[in-house]
């Protein structure tokens, strides 16, 4: 039976909760199917033949950016760049990890993005970035013009639409991953880390071979100085640029009228993501003082803003959790303990560590998997209350919970305790009876 909760108004129409029987079917989901239903599909469309296409591509891009930085750089130029770079390589990759929590994507998608970023756009943007450079300089016979205008103007249109060509593929082909503004945020994060990471390589290598060249050591050289701006002070700054490329596709993921906004917010945001570019690097052409000005009035808040936007839709998602699954609750599927557990990071974290404890790693891995899936039920469920509802709502929610059933022994129970000992559960006085009372019904 659907509870009266699932029933009362609200502003958009929501799906009914399909009733939990004592053994309920799955009509949509194949017996056999222990982690996600994967429909038979024709070669050319199958997952294994695209990763293989895309490990090949990334594998050869990685080993021409490795021989064309090598080339530039030098060996030695190229091991000092490769020690430097990777330092805030961790520190952002966390970053981006911790805002995904609530509903993480796939380390597949995270290594491709940044695989894609470090391998497959850096190679686009030296070759492309060098062939404008030059040909502006024979143009106009001035090469000090040639490599400020490509910097401020080149550099920004070729380097932004690399990067985006990953949010691209994994909105088209990771869809399902691919449910709202935080993962747009975090696949543009991570592939922006990965193209910053290689471009600090070359940057510090180049560095360092003209320090070798001129002599020069210590807070004085050129090197002390490129670490000092690159990764001191601006680690950020790709990041900072790409987000809003993955913002863009994040709104178009949650947006009703898709085929005008799933193209519009992307190239928006892409827009603006060139435009902060430009900005950034033309800052160079000010002087120090300039350059200086533009971090401080303009790099600085924009990165506050981003990272307060981000964290606030974190939140919200936590809040989504919270709103939507009572009604699966109610229904049965769940304890009615389990949405404010699902909606507390504390209580998630206790509840795998308590199943980690009782029962070993595969139980804290079933805990996970189990909060995954529940959250992916409650965006799923947001989506069609606000009219974005999928062509296979009905097969994506059975699949859902058939996941959430397999584990509900293990997950359910720790996440009640969780739920209990953070204080978010609700618990009656012990001197008055509330037996068979559910505050999930009015």
């Amino acid at each position: 039976m659907v509870s009266d909760w699932s029933s009362q108004p609200h502003p958009a129409a929501r799906p009914a909760v399909p009733a939990c029987d004592e053994r309920p079917l799955f009509d949509a989901v194949p017996e056999r199917a222990r982690w996600r239903y994967k429909p038979r599909r024709d070669f050319w469309r199958s997952g294994a033949v695209r990763a293989g296409a895309l490990i090949t591509l990334l594998a050869l891009s990685g080993l021409m950016i490795l021989a064309l930085v090598r080339e530039q750089t030098g060996t030695q130029g190229f091991m000092v760049g490769l020690g430097l770079a990777v330092l805030p390589v961790p520190l952002l990759a966390t970053a981006f990890r911790w805002l995904d929590r609530v509903e993480p994507n796939p380390w597949r998608n995270l290594v491709f993005a940044f695989a894609w970023g470090a391998c497959a756009a850096a190679l686009i943007a030296i070759i492309a970035n060098t062939f404008a450079t030059r040909w502006i300089a024979t143009a106009t016979a001035d090469p000090t013009q040639a490599d400020a205008i490509g910097a401020a103007v080149v550099a920004p249109v070729v380097e932004e639409t690399a990067k985006a060509a990953a949010v691209l593929l994994l909105f088209l082909f990771r869809r399902q991953d691919f449910t709202g503004l935080v993962d747009g945020v975090v696949i543009a994060g991570f592939t922006a880390t990965g193209f910053a990471f290689t471009e600090n390589i070359l940057y510090l290598g180049n560095a360092f071979g003209e320090d070798q060249e001129i002599g020069t050591s210590g807070f004085a050289s050129v090197t002390a100085a490129t670490f000092f701006v690159r990764i001191v002070m601006s680690p950020f700054a790709h990041p900072l640029f790409t987000v809003l490329t993955g913002i863009g596709f994040g709104l178009a993921a949650t947006a009703r009228h898709r085929r005008v906004r799933g193209v519009v917010l992307p190239l928006l945001g892409l827009l603006l993501a060139m435009g902060m570019h430009a900005l950034w690097n033309g800052s160079t052409i000010l002087g120090p003082l300039g350059f200086y000005a533009v971090y401080v009035a303009f790099m600085v808040p924009a990165f506050g803003l981003l990272t307060w936007l981000a964290v606030w839709t974190r939140q919200r998602e936590l809040r989504t959790v919270a709103a939507e699954l009572p009604a699966y609750a109610a229904a049965g599927w769940l304890a009615p303990a389990e949405p404010l557990a699902l909606s507390s990071m504390k209580a998630r974290t206790m509840a795998r560590d308590l199943a980690g404890r009782t029962h070993g790693p595969a139980a804290a891995r079933a805990v996970s998997e189990y909060e995954v899936f529940a959250t992916s039920l409650a965006f799923l469920r947001n989506r069609a209350a606000r009219g974005a509802v999928e062509p296979d709502f009905a097969a994506r929610e059975q699949e859902l919970l058939h996941h959430l059933w397999q584990r509900r022994d293990v997950a359910g129970p720790a996440l009640t305790y969780a739920a209990r000992a953070t204080g978010r559960a609700w618990q009656p006085p012990p001197h008055l009876d509330y037996s068979g009372f559910n505050p999930y019904r009015g």
